[in-house]
């Protein structure tokens, strides 16, 4: 009871992270352009030969699939969360993850857990948890996936993927914003408004008492359209949460703790 009560407590911490027909005109057509002759010198037939394509702006129907198509190409990433609350960091997380196989590395410290540090790991199938005041210090908990709720919703708000998901069924609009350089190279901001109960239906999960109809994140991509960095604030910025993916495709190995560290 001690266990699953505490880990309730930490899973809650960070659900907030946790979607033309022209009429007839009876004007006559405007007559077509004059041609534009070709360009005679070498120097200005490179010029155009070398200008690059427009940048491909997203829409609400191009979004997600843009989004999803990018991720999938990626084999692993790195992952980073910091919740704040009345301005107050409360929580924060840093992990690893892999698509296939499937598994994650997620260290969590705050108010949660009383300063101290947690730490998940999900690895072929199984579960991992170290939770301060839970389990003895250096020492696991093993779960089976989808035996224990709370856990698996541990898992699942510190996996963004979880929350891309929602996006597909939730989707409202999607506003772009502009180009900012972050973490040495150009962005794309975008705004993406989701249908809140939409989000939360997509994941399985029954709404917060007090959540807005619908959810604004904003959301910075690269060229490749992969999400480097998602901000959301509710309540006027009361609760704000900031997540950054990063080192995609970089070697990761991840494996579960030895023996002699699991208790029952």
């Amino acid at each position: 009871m001690k266990f699953r009560a505490a880990v309730a407590t930490a899973a809650v911490v960070p659900l907030a992270l946790g979607l033309a027909a022209c009429g007839g005109s009876d004007k006559p057509a405007a007559a077509p352009p004059a041609p534009v002759p070709a360009p005679t010198t070498v120097e200005a037939q490179k010029a155009v030969a070398t200008t690059p394509p427009p940048p491909v702006r997203l829409n609400r129907t191009t979004f997600v699939p843009a989004m999803n198509a990018a991720l999938a190409k990626q084999k692993s990433w790195r992952t980073s969360l910091q919740l704040q609350v009345r301005y107050q960091t409360v929580l924060t997380s840093e992990g690893v993850q892999t698509f296939k196989p499937a598994a994650m590395s997620l260290t969590m410290s705050g108010t949660a857990f009383k300063g101290k540090t947690a730490k998940i790991i999900f690895v072929k199938g199984n579960g991992y948890a170290s939770i301060p005041g839970v389990t003895p210090a250096g020492k696991y908990a093993k779960f089976k996936s989808g035996k224990v709720a709370q856990l698996d919703q541990l898992l699942e708000n510190g996996d963004p993927t979880r929350t891309f998901k929602s996006f597909d069924k939730a989707l409202v609009g999607v506003k772009y914003i502009g180009e900012n350089r972050m973490a040495g190279m150009w962005m794309e901001r975008y705004e993406v408004t989701l249908n809140t109960a939409k989000a939360f239906a997509a994941q399985g999960r029954k709404v917060p008492k007090g959540m807005p109809a619908t959810i604004m994140y904003t959301m910075w991509m690269d060229k490749s359209h992969l999400m480097r960095r998602m901000e959301l604030e509710l309540n006027y910025g009361f609760t704000s949460t900031v997540m950054t993916m990063s080192d995609y495709n970089k070697p990761v190995k991840i494996t579960p703790p030895p023996a002699s560290k699991i208790v029952n």
